[in-house]
């Protein structure tokens, strides 16, 4: 957690703007042209050279009110351009989510807590790719359809080429929500056009409405230990828990209770206990706060016992005040939508429908699951969870089978 005070002056981030699309497209280097942090920080990360979990950044939106549009808009404090001291307009929260077709539910957890996403498309390489389509559609079944479209990578392209690709991408997404979305061409390498990008943001992308009356729900998207090796028992810091408001207010000292909490096993039987502790401390966009509302990505300091939060342990579990929390779910009836055809397979496969004993991979809010299909019949399913979720009748809940050895995603679903 930042030391740095909330004085009233910083921008507090209030959208979550996911950077999704196919893998080597250019989403991690975007993050860094607009943040200046490098999210791919994991050793197999650096190893592969590709993102494996969800990367966070925060980033300012400023406009310099000296110089003309589109130049004006920067994500710095000085404007390059007449060095004057720029006027802070927006700060927004960065999600950068795995393309490997392999990552895919990581992918659909981070889609839980975006409110809006830019759709990265590389202009050197034929549009669509399978998994620009399998974002392309996560985006469309989680509800999200603030949407601009990046077309990266036109400095190792002729004009020509480029416009070739852009004819390909609006092909592409005729009849999609993205249909009449903003098409951006940039370099992220280069940092070519990414004032053009930080100004269609600022006008596209309006900031989501939320409902502070309500009981606060905190979605988990991380969890880790702060505390550097060999640090004394009585200077430790307990675990923090990183992720998104959803709805209502959260604030230090309430207690907060987590579910579906730890896993058990006592005599062969596997329980989840619910786990309570206290908020210490919040935070959101690198300053202290006292209260969190929704929108943006922000961090809780917690009294958990580190050990608990380590390598991301708590992911998928979600935060809330006790006796206000949805109830936890070992086993869903839901209402499946399947799509007429697999997305993200390279080849061309009819869905066919859901069987009994079928393994399906779950997504609600930012829990990934495995259910085994139990019942079946025209309008709904029922599945037993391998892990339980916490969840509220309505929520929407997406589905994915397997199909060789990837999960690909064949449709979505309510709890009913």
């Amino acid at each position: 957690m930042s030391q740095k005070k909330n004085n009233g002056k910083e921008l507090l981030p209030e959208l979550n703007i996911g950077l999704v699309g196919h893998v080597d497209h250019g989403k991690t280097t975007l993050t860094q042209a607009l943040s200046g942090k490098w999210t791919d920080t994991h050793s197999e990360e650096i190893k592969r050279g590709i993102t494996i979990r969800l990367g966070y950044a925060n980033s300012t939106i400023y406009k310099c009110p000296s110089c003309k549009d589109p130049e004006c808009y920067s994500s710095k404090k000085k404007c390059s351009n007449c060095k004057t001291e720029c006027i802070p307009l927006r700060n927004i929260s960065l999600i950068d989510a795995p393309g490997h077709e392999t990552l895919m539910a990581t992918m659909l957890s981070g889609a839980a807590i975006m409110d809006a996403a830019l759709l990265m498309v590389s202009a050197n390489e034929k549009c669509p790719q399978p998994q620009t389509k399998e974002h392309l559609m996560a985006l469309e079944i989680a509800g999200i359809k603030n949407i601009i479209i990046v077309q990266n990578k036109i400095d190792i392209m002729s004009q020509k080429e480029v416009l070739e690709n852009y004819k390909e991408i609006k092909n592409f997404v005729k009849g999609t929500i993205a249909e009449n979305s903003p098409i951006i061409p940039i370099s992220a390498q280069q940092k070519i056009n990414i004032d053009a990008l930080l100004k269609t943001i600022q006008e596209t992308f309006q900031n989501k409405p939320t409902d502070e009356s309500k009981n606060p729900l905190f979605l988990i998207a991380r969890s880790f230990d702060i505390n550097k090796p060999g640090c004394l028992i009585k200077n430790l810091n307990g675990g923090v828990l990183g992720g998104s408001l959803k709805e209502g207010i959260l604030k230090i000292g309430q207690e907060l209770e987590l579910r579906p909490g730890l896993k058990k096993e006592k005599e062969g039987r596997i329980t989840w206990e619910p786990i309570t502790t206290k908020i210490v401390g919040l935070e959101k966009g690198g300053n202290e706060i006292k209260e969190l509302t929704p929108g943006g990505s922000a961090g809780i300091l917690t009294k958990l016992d580190p050990s608990i939060v380590k390598s991301d342990s708590l992911v998928g579990n979600v935060a809330g005040l006790s006796g206000q929390m949805p109830e936890v779910l070992g086993e869903i009836e839901l209402k499946p939508h399947l799509l007429e055809r697999v997305v993200g397979s390279k080849t061309d496969l009819k869905t066919e429908e859901i069987k009994i004993n079928e393994n399906l991979m779950l997504n609600v809010n930012a829990t990934v699951t495995l259910g085994t299909v139990t019942k079946t019949d025209k309008k709904s399913i029922k599945a037993k969870l391998k892990v339980p979720i916490c969840a509220n009748k309505g929520d929407r809940v997406t589905i994915s089978r397997m199909l060789g050895s990837r999960w690909r995603l064949i449709g979505y679903s309510e709890i009913i």
